[in-house]
């Protein structure tokens, strides 16, 4: 009998640890599609925190030029990682090599559709005439009906592709009748192959913008423009799934970190705009200037841009529309559901 017993009761108990590890196996399952797994609380910390920027006159660079998150965790090892766009932090993030990551609207829909491992935690501005179509004085363009015939350079699949290409629509333009050439540049191509005279014009953000119009060129029309006609972009914050389910304190943290320089720009634009002008390479009066094209957005802002769970807020809608119009431009193969977009929200950060 005793014999027995004490087989029934190992029995008993490797049965319990088998339920115990499917169950863990569950909720890591369950936590890949649904953000409200984020509630799941981790006592520890990362040794590392690995931060996917991208250099914009916006609250995550001035947070980096001002070390708040390396003030609020001294113990942590922070690592900031410069990529030249948003379809670049999709790769990384989809490898694995960074944490957190910094994209704009297109890529980021691009991204949900995708299917990549990452949550959308934080809005960090609507973009407004930072960034802008500049044409060289001398190429004869003075509206989009002039493009014909002319060298368009933009980073696909961005914030700028994405407003270029509504810009077009919008005028009943089409670049292929029109013998409109647009080439797919990184920012940094696309200031060398301005300087080259390689191309007539390009749709481009901050800093780059500025540094193409201080040699030689005006603009046509900005996203300012757009957004007035129902074409909205914006830049936003992700993190990785894994890493917002075993550190979401963290998560919390850096909104706080980035709220705080966001409301250290609205009290001290000028002292702001000295650090920012050394992460952009401009004057700190051109800084400045570049800071003020976007609308930056604090943590009491989020909410209704995030929604709930099952009430899609703002950024959903947006989401859903840019993945549709990139689904038809066949960037992705289709757009998921508004669902889909709003479950890639942390949505309830913003409760």
């Amino acid at each position: 009998m005793r014999l027995k017993n004490k087989v029934h009761t190992l029995l008993t108990i490797l049965l319990i640890k088998v339920c115990i590890v499917a169950a863990g196996c569950a909720n890591q399952e369950t936590s890949a599609v649904k953000s409200s797994e984020f509630s799941v609380h981790s006592s520890s910390e990362p040794k590392e925190i690995r931060l996917g920027y991208q250099v914009s006159p916006n609250g995550e660079l001035l947070a980096k030029g001002l070390k708040l998150l390396e003030k609020k965790y001294p113990h942590i090892k922070i690592r900031w990682i410069q990529f030249d766009s948003g379809r670049d932090v999709n790769s990384a993030m989809a490898s694995g090599s960074i944490d957190f990551g910094l994209i704009g609207t297109p890529p980021g829909a691009v991204g949900i559709a995708n299917k990549l491992p990452y949550k959308i935690y934080y809005l960090h501005d609507v973009i407004g005439e930072s960034e802008a179509l500049v044409v060289k004085k001398d190429s004869g363009i003075t509206s989009l009906s002039d493009l014909k015939g002319k060298k368009i350079a933009t980073t696909f699949s961005s914030t700028s592709h994405y407003s270029l290409l509504g810009a077009l629509r919008a005028a009943k333009i089409n670049p292929e009748k029109d013998q409109i050439t647009l080439l797919d540049m990184q920012p940094s191509d696309i200031y060398a192959a301005w300087k080259r005279n390689d191309i007539d014009g390009a749709y481009i953000w901050q800093p780059t913008q500025t540094k193409l119009i201080n040699e030689g060129g005006r603009v046509i029309v900005t996203s300012s423009d757009l957004f007035k006609k129902g074409t909205v972009t914006g830049e936003f914050g992700i993190v990785s799934q894994d890493f917002a389910r075993k550190y979401p304190e963290i998560v919390k943290g850096y909104v706080s970190v980035l709220d705080q320089a966001v409301h250290y720009y609205r009290n001290k634009p000028k002292e702001a705009s000295e650090v920012l002008s050394k992460e952009l390479g401009l004057s700190p009066e051109k800084a400045l200037k570049a800071m003020q094209q976007i609308t930056w957005l604090d943590a009491s802002q989020q909410k209704g841009f995030f929604g709930e769970q099952e009430k899609a807020g703002k950024l959903a809608k947006i989401l859903k529309d840019t993945g549709d119009f990139m689904a038809k431009q066949k960037n992705i193969s289709s757009s998921p559901s508004l669902a889909v977009y709003q479950q890639a929200l942390l949505s309830e950060l913003y409760k």
